[in-house]
């Protein structure tokens, strides 16, 4: 377990390394220039001249890449020659337009996209898993076809529709919830728990209408080739209770491919959910990330671009470790 721990641990870094040239690269060679967007409408080639010196663009590209990862390990001076600030670790750089430090911008945005992912995760595993397991304990009945006729229709709706349809009807027609507000941004703040969920509510019935129709069909279908394997027909023969049969062996074996999609799909969430947050008006990571992808600055979307690969590759790694716990036929070496 400890060499495959170290193995993973160095092939993450790697990733990471991989995508942040990419990302750096092509913002590097884009059509957008950040120093004209950054010195605002009215700018003379002077001014833009000197926002390029400021931002550290006026470098060669290989020496600004080195500048952005050494930032990672240690902290570094920002700054135009003569004016440099000294950027605390980890150093993300500062924003081309707000020139505020980037690690503050991404803890500030973070909590509104944790708060959107874990309750979202929550409520569309639960649904998905549960009706798709019961979809196929059922199989062949009326419970079965409107299962999945029902997952049929949710798979096919975009969030963008699910969710303005949901503002549309809930929050404008018939006033149930309010719309999202960017004041609360964890359960446990001075508005309660109660209220952190009303402000989310809809977000998550969003994401979960789209993902839990997907995750009942996988289960459903996974679980159904499961409980034609051998030794299920054997737990069978044994007399044991239909139950433990289903819980504690077809489970156990069949849960695994969606132990799968649910560390990539949370991992992707975490990296913000850019539709959702967009829709709802999220200030999460998606929100920004949008925002900087627009207007070209740089060190907001390295950053995010970042963090969100970290979180898609270090779920990849927690579940090849749940594997080995969860399935007893997977072993990890």
């Amino acid at each position: 377990m400890v060499s495959f721990l170290f193995r993973r641990f160095g092939a993450m870094l790697l990733l990471l390394l991989v995508v942040s040239f990419i990302t750096f690269t092509l913002f590097h060679f884009g059509p957008a220039d950040p120093a004209s967007a950054a010195c605002g409408q009215e700018c003379t080639p002077d001014r833009v001249e000197q926002a390029r010196v400021a931002l550290g663009l006026d470098k060669p590209f290989f020496v600004q890449y080195f500048a952005f990862l050494s930032g990672l390990v240690g902290p570094r001076m920002l700054g135009a020659p003569g004016a440099e600030q000294m950027c605390a670790w980890p150093c993300l750089g500062k924003s081309f337009q707000t020139n505020e430090n980037v690690t503050d911008m991404i803890a500030n945005a973070l909590p509104y996209t944790l708060s959107l992912a874990i309750g979202a995760v929550l409520m569309w595993t639960i649904v998905g898993v549960g009706f798709g397991l019961l979809a196929a304990m059922r199989k062949g009945k009326l419970t079965d076809r409107f299962i999945v006729g029902a997952s049929s229709i949710g798979v096919s709706l975009p969030i963008p529709v699910t969710g303005l349809v949901l503002l549309l009807v809930f929050v404008g027609t018939l006033g149930w919830f309010p719309f999202t507000t960017n004041q609360i941004v964890s359960p446990f703040g001075e508005a309660g728990f109660g209220a952190w969920v009303t402000n989310y509510f809809l977000a998550w019935v969003a994401l979960a209408v789209l993902f839990s129709a997907q995750y009942v069909r996988i289960t459903r279908n996974n679980m159904i080739e499961t409980f034609s394997e051998d030794f299920m027909r054997t737990a069978r023969a044994k007399g044991l209770s239909r139950r433990k049969i289903v819980f504690k062996h077809g489970v156990r074996a069949g849960i695994t491919p969606i132990i799968t999609m649910l560390g990539l799909d949370l991992g992707a969430l975490l990296g913000g959910a850019v539709l959702t947050e967009q829709i709802f008006s999220v200030p999460g990571l998606g929100f920004t990330a949008v925002k900087a992808a627009t207007s070209g600055d740089l060190p907001v979307t390295m950053a995010i671009t970042m963090l969100a690969a970290f979180f898609i590759i270090f779920f990849n790694v927690l579940v090849d470790i749940a594997y080995a716990f969860i399935d007893p036929r997977v072993k990890v070496n």
